[in-house]
């Protein structure tokens, strides 16, 4: 019986750079939508940074994950109804993916000229 690493690669028809490309996107993608929105404050910012590089390092083809909050966005204060919602623009992330030899790293910082949570690819090395 095939294993089931033969059997998801056998569904894709690309390289194994396409498909490191297409998997990076796909761990963005699960960064971004999977926690914007979720509440956080100065006491939770680390255990939540670490629980969202914890949730995309366990998936398939991820060697690293790094994920920093951007503190300046958070408010002051020590009582119940100090604390933000997260949003893009307080994610700074780098995740690198590795199929068939082929390493990309993916980066999800804000861009001021653009207004926006930029995702990117910031580099791509292949070993063979």
């Amino acid at each position: 019986m095939e294993d089931k690493e033969t059997r998801a690669n056998d569904k894709f028809a690309c390289s194994d750079r396409d498909r490191a490309l297409f998997e990076a996107g796909i761990k963005m993608g699960t960064l971004y939508h999977q926690f914007v929105g979720i509440p956080v404050n100065s006491q939770s910012v680390c255990e939540l940074e670490s629980a969202m590089a914890d949730a995309i390092r366990v998936q398939p083809y991820v060697t690293d994950a790094k994920v920093r909050i951007e503190r300046g966005s958070l408010p002051v204060g020590n009582d119940r109804y100090s604390y933000a919602s997260l949003t893009g623009d307080m994610i700074d992330a780098v995740i690198k993916v590795d199929v068939g030899g082929c390493e990309v790293v993916a980066e999800m910082r804000y861009d001021e000229s653009l207004d926006y949570p930029l995702m990117y690819i910031s580099d791509i090395k292949t070993q063979k």
